[in-house]
């Protein structure tokens, strides 16, 4: 499963084919998720209970 979905940007098997590149996805959602937590851009109101 992780060879077909890309999880590991860096290796890929010679006996898998790779049908996404989710690896590098999520590495950029989690890029974008902390630099947002970081600037205090998350969570908002609207993503707040109050």
């Amino acid at each position: 499963m992780h060879d077909l979905l890309g999880l590991d940007p860096d290796w890929s098997p010679r006996f898998a084919r790779r049908y996404a590149e989710l690896g590098r996805t999520a590495g950029k959602a989690f890029a974008d998720f902390a630099a947002d937590v970081r600037a205090g851009r998350f969570p908002s109101k609207k993503e707040s209970f109050s």
